[in-house]
């Protein structure tokens, strides 16, 4: 297994045909026969089924399917928090599959930022205390106030989260998730919590990022709707991937409607 402090010096992994293709892509993640299975006998559950697939730098990626097609099974993968049954995965030719935990953890400090339906905030911390939270450990973060700014929450520093609506809670979660400059930002249903007046704003807050940040942004969501602001919308059913396409056009959030 590969210790943490070592795992950046792992050679990386040469580029794919699609990579070279395409000289202005490069792959922020790679997968290769990725399955996850929860449990066994009859009763096993196949979360994941053999998924290729590629992601890019800087590109904004929505995951498509409804409940249980094996997007957030996959996401969790992507960031660390959970390991496949089998397969691999590549971050930047580097394979996450041969970390142990202590490398995985520093992986997820480094290198990736999440984002929940769920907030998580700490209800006695502001807005900028929440954010320092992940500032305090992160190599080069930017300002708590930098990050609340970037999600369009300048002057809400000094609020606490129950003076929040429901979508500048969300919004403090994706600028704490930012605040350590991620390579990757990986969203598991950021509107599912929320109307869609206010789920478009978290929204334009994710593209100002993938924007701003050039971020590898990936948005987990049921709603098709959404898939129209990505660079590219896979769909997913039955654990597996059932079709990739590339958006001719990037739809701005606040064109969205649902």
């Amino acid at each position: 297994m590969v210790e943490a402090e070592r795992w950046e010096q792992l050679d990386p992994m040469p580029e794919t045909a699609a990579a070279a293709a395409d000289p202005d892509s490069r792959v922020t993640f790679r997968t290769r026969g990725l399955s996850k299975v929860y449990g066994s006998g009859p009763t096993a559950v196949h979360a994941l089924r053999g998924v290729d697939l590629e992601l890019y730098q800087g590109e904004l990626a929505v995951l498509l399917g409804p409940s249980g097609s094996g997007k957030s099974t996959l996401l969790n993968i992507l960031g660390g928090l959970d390991v496949p049954s089998s397969g691999q995965v590549w971050f930047e030719g580097r394979e996450l599959t041969a970390f142990d935990e202590s490398a995985l953890t520093d992986y997820r400090r480094r290198h990736v930022g999440f984002v929940f339906q769920f907030y998580n905030l700490i209800p006695s911390l502001t807005a900028r205390e929440n954010v320092a939270l992940v500032t305090e450990i992160a190599e080069k973060p930017m300002r708590p106030e930098e990050a609340l700014a970037l999600a369009g929450l300048k002057g809400r520093d000094d609020h606490f989260p129950a003076q929040l609506s429901g979508g500048e809670q969300q919004r403090v979660a994706i600028a704490r998730a930012i605040a350590k400059r991620p390579q990757v930002l990986l969203c598991d249903e950021p509107t599912g919590a929320l109307d869609s007046a206010t789920g478009i704003v978290v929204l334009e807050a994710i593209e100002t990022v993938n924007r701003e940040l050039g971020t590898t942004s990936v948005v987990i969501t049921h709603n098709a709707v959404i898939a129209e602001m990505a660079d590219r919308v896979i769909d997913f059913a039955d654990g597996g991937i059932a079709s990739v396409h590339r958006n001719a056009q990037r739809r701005a959030p606040r064109e969205l409607h649902w």
